[in-house]
């Protein structure tokens, strides 16, 4: 199958376009710029759509050119030519939107379904959580840079429950979703397994890592950090029971890969 993938040189990207290339795929890359994509899309029966702002940052004009009518544009591109599944990489904060990357998220794949109706598109939409690996950057990353280094971290009152998805196993579940018939016009979570609390997710790093995490307690109410704190569980028993998809990787190995990671880049610093 020809595939193409917005965002394929991205955190994302850089492990999926190996993954669908060992199954047999053809894949064929695009960037992170949709306004001169229509020769790009010619002759794919599939696209995954990964270019998108992954964090709330920026100016929310920004947010919403690039996340909802970016993502607009590409569905419009690929129902014109012809392109049979389109799949959408949005959020978990799509589903209950609290903040202005949550409703862009949820207003792009409003976005999806209405360009795919009465066309031969069929939108596929997958939700993460938060997803963690090699190249990650942002919260995560400064997470494992503070444990690696052995600082202090207020973080030990905190009894919250929060879904992740490794890299790795988000991979292996866009590829279910491009590959099944069953996946066309459904949505869908995707995690690891089970949640963990924010103290959990820092001394599995610390496990990861080789260095113990040093958490001490503090009110969590006081902490300015919500994505740490608070709490952000997902059921993906339909993906799993829909299209048998099971992760291939366990919590613990992908964060050891990510560690892996971490390491090789002179602990965090390039």
């Amino acid at each position: 199958m020809r595939i193409l993938v917005t965002g394929l040189s991205g955190f994302i990207g850089s492990s999926l376009g190996p993954l669908l290339e060992a199954r047999g795929h053809e894949v064929r890359g695009a960037g992170r710029e949709v306004g001169a994509l229509d020769a790009a899309f010619r002759g794919c029966e599939a696209v995954v759509h990964l270019a998108n702002i992954a964090h709330a940052s920026v100016a929310p004009d920004l947010l919403w050119r690039v996340n909802v009518e970016g993502t607009a544009r590409a569905a419009q591109l690929a129902a014109a030519q012809g392109v049979r599944r389109f799949i959408y990489v949005s959020s978990a904060k799509a589903h209950e939107p609290r903040d202005a990357y949550g409703r862009a998220k949820l207003a792009a794949e409003e976005a999806i379904r209405r360009v795919a109706a009465g066309t031969a598109l069929q939108p596929v939409i997958l939700r993460p959580p938060l997803v963690y690996g090699p190249r990650v950057r942002a919260n995560f990353l400064a997470l494992m840079r503070a444990i690696a280094r052995g600082w202090p971290l207020p973080l030990a009152s905190i009894d919250n429950r929060r879904s992740l998805v490794y890299v790795g196993n988000l991979c292996h579940a866009i590829t279910a979703c491009v590959e099944s018939a069953g996946a066309a016009g459904k949505a869908f979570f995707v995690a690891d397994g089970a949640p963990v609390s924010t103290p959990e997710l820092c001394r599995a790093i610390g496990d990861a890592v080789g260095r113990p995490a040093r958490l001490f307690p503090f009110p969590p109410a006081l902490l300015p950090f919500e994505r740490l704190t608070g709490s952000l569980q997902v059921d993906d028993s339909a993906l799993r029971r829909e299209l048998g998809w099971q992760p291939p990787f366990s919590f613990a190995e992908g964060l050891r890969a990510t560690a892996d990671w971490y390491r090789g880049t002179n602990g965090g610093r390039r």
